[in-house]
């Protein structure tokens, strides 16, 4: 029922932290796994990292930003590997600014990451998945999606807007066969907390002292979500949302 065999997914932002910890649970259960990210170098590492532990995997260096690199991915994907069964929008960005300090081109590049590109993406593979009777989609959103934070102006929305987007499109393509679900990570041990540990004194201790679980995540925690969303042990679940965060959020 978890078998991936055969399968082949792209994950964006896969070349690191959750995108890592994501793709390589699908590689582990036989999928040939696309890494698509910006930096070169991060994209090779992440590869070798898969396919030293026996995983199938290739790297493209790709800017989602841009509609028809978007869709030049997804095609390419499915024109090298004759097919294209799952997609993980996982790609995000956020700038930790007060409202007052915000730049509009700063919430363009946040919203456009964050949500544009997912949505553009989806778009890209839809022809792909009705042509072969469905897929899987997995969304990355956050606690952020419906937590607010005084640093998050941007990415709050833009996560908040992954949650509808993920249940707009499980509405609309349901009846294709396409199962579209979104993941809600808590505060996770990954390069970009560690920046944030390192810029906002306390957070170490408030976001353990808050956690029941008390510790961060790590990237490996989101493996089984994506193979179950990626997997047919998820074919009648659609539109849903799981939050992974140690019960951080169901704490009063």
């Amino acid at each position: 029922m978890f078998d991936l065999s055969g399968k082949v997914a792209i994950v964006t932002g896969g070349n690191g932290g959750i995108g890592l910890g994501m793709a390589k649970g699908l590689a582990e259960a036989g999928a040939h796994v696309v890494i698509a990210g910006r930096n070169r170098k991060k994209n090779d590492d992440a590869l070798s990292e898969i396919v030293s532990v026996g995983g199938s995997a290739s790297a493209v260096s790709v800017d989602i930003r841009d509609e028809k690199a978007c869709k030049a991915l997804v095609d390419d994907t499915a024109k090298a590997h004759g097919r294209v069964d799952i997609l993980v929008n996982n790609s995000g960005i956020n700038y930790r600014k007060l409202p007052q300090d915000f730049s509009l081109e700063e919430w363009h590049d946040v919203i456009d990451t964050n949500l544009t590109a997912p949505f553009l993406l989806c778009q890209a593979a839809y022809p792909h998945f009705t042509g072969q009777g469905g897929g899987k989609i997995i969304n990355t959103g956050s606690i952020a999606s419906f937590l607010g934070s005084p640093v998050g102006v941007a990415y709050g929305p833009s996560k908040g807007g992954i949650l509808q987007l993920t249940k707009s499109l499980a509405v609309a393509w349901a009846g294709d066969n396409i199962q579209i679900n979104a993941i809600l990570p808590g505060w996770i041990d990954t390069p970009l907390s560690v920046k944030s540990r390192a810029d906002i004194p306390g957070l170490e201790e408030a976001v353990i002292g808050r956690t029941p679980a008390g510790r961060w995540g790590a990237p490996a925690d989101f493996a089984g979500a994506a193979v179950f969303f990626a997997s047919a042990a998820s074919d009648f679940i659609n539109g849903t949302s799981l939050v992974i965060d140690g019960a951080y959020s169901a704490k009063a």
